[in-house]
């Protein structure tokens, strides 16, 4: 198999597995076969492999020693630190963004912040929400800082679900509109300052387990 179609197929079961692991239906801890994935795709080990490493390097996966590759687990440090990082990154691309909203993306980005609020389950809700943050924050025109960006929100794509997966609660997001109302000013610092507050918000659920036990689960909701 040429390798251009390894790299092909190696991407396409990267983000099907990602968007496994990030609802939920793989559950962390799991081991990640390549036999079995090889036969599901209808593909050699090859492609497999490389998929493993590109979800090792979006931290949802973990190889271990003689034990093979799981989907990767996460506690409260995790999700903080994902906080962090996000609230420095998209604050230092919304810096650099801000000179180049326009109306028509702020309007967009409106429309997001509205359709989040309407939303009435996690997952349209979380789609909502990153939209609004893409929006804002593309103009930026820094692609590797935006990829990385890209990552931290699937993570905290992740954690969200794995705490609201079962039921949402509809809210209004009063940060977006500050956000926005700061940037049709033309105040960044104002946007910049709700922005790096607002993504480090982390929210705190009882949830039930597959074994009938109860543990709490985080998750940054912004």
């Amino acid at each position: 198999m040429a390798k251009g179609t390894d790299d092909t197929i190696a991407v396409r079961i990267s983000k099907v597995l990602a968007d496994r692991i990030i609802s939920g239906a793989i559950e962390p801890g799991t081991r990640l076969r390549q036999d079995h994935i090889a036969e599901e795709f209808h593909t050699s080990h090859v492609p497999v492999r490389e998929a493993f490493r590109r979800l090792e390097a979006q931290g949802l996966a973990v190889s271990e020693p003689r034990r093979g590759v799981r989907v990767a687990a996460f506690d409260l440090g995790e999700v903080k630190e994902v906080a962090e990082m996000r609230a420095a990154l998209e604050v230092l691309a919304l810096r650099h963004a801000a000179p180049h909203l326009t109306s028509a993306i702020l309007d967009l980005a409106e429309e997001a912040t509205k359709a989040g609020d309407k939303s009435r389950d996690v997952r349209s809700w979380e789609e909502a929400n990153r939209a609004f943050h893409r929006l804002i924050l593309a103009p930026c025109g820094m692609p590797r800082l935006l990829a990385t960006i890209d990552d931290l929100h699937a993570a905290s794509a992740r954690f969200l679900f794995a705490a609201w997966r079962s039921e949402w609660e509809a809210r209004t997001d009063q940060d977006h509109r500050a956000i926005l109302t700061a940037l049709r000013q033309g105040n960044t610092e104002s946007a910049a300052a709700t922005l790096g507050r607002h993504v480090q918000w982390i929210g705190r659920k009882p949830v039930r387990t597959a074994s009938g036990a109860t543990r709490e689960a985080f998750a940054i909701v912004g």
